[in-house]
């Protein structure tokens, strides 16, 4: 089984910038933060079907404190050290479905400077790798019908995927 709390790759996107995949950890509480404050309103909205001026700590809270059993959290990060800067984040909370099927409601928000680059399809590739090893069988997620490049990284997943539209949200449902 994958140890999902020190979940840590290195990677290059797109364009060459080296990234940092990693579990997120308490002391990333203002990395998110900064991150947050960077994003546009259309980005923030697109996340949480609202728009914030800045994350409560209920949200700092569970990205931070995440069990790795039932919530994980994963960050792109660039640079080291104090010089590191979250530019993408993803994230799962597992429950049993309706139909009694281990599944997993999928997240995800990437800074608009790096969209485009392959953070979000990183993040869901490496999320579904550690749903997987804890016996997750499908990713769920709502998201704005407007949201298409979000729904292009699902449909670039190679995961199999069912949508439905229900008033101006899609349903995605990924089999893992």
């Amino acid at each position: 089984m994958i140890d999902s709390r020190r979940y840590f790759v290195q990677d290059t996107l797109r364009n060459e910038t080296p990234v940092t995949i990693r579990a997120a950890r308490p002391d990333d509480r203002e990395r998110l933060i900064a991150a947050f404050t960077k994003l546009d309103p259309e980005s923030i909205y697109a996340r949480f079907f609202k728009y914030k001026d800045e994350l409560t700590d209920a949200d700092l809270k569970r990205a931070t404190e995440a069990d790795f059993e039932n919530r994980v959290v994963l960050l792109v990060t660039t640079g080291i050290g104090a010089e590191e800067t979250v530019i993408g984040v993803g994230s799962y909370a597992a429950y049993c479905g309706p139909d009694g099927v281990p599944s997993a409601e999928v997240g995800f928000i990437v800074e608009e400077d790096y969209q485009g680059l392959g953070v979000a399809s990183r993040l869901v590739r490496h999320l579904a790798e550690i749903a997987r090893s804890k016996g997750i069988a499908r990713f769920e997620a709502e998201m704005l019908t407007k949201n298409r490049a979000m729904m292009a990284v699902f449909a670039r997943s190679g995961l199999s995927m069912e949508e439905r539209n229900e008033d101006g949200v899609v349903l995605v449902t990924m089999r893992l």
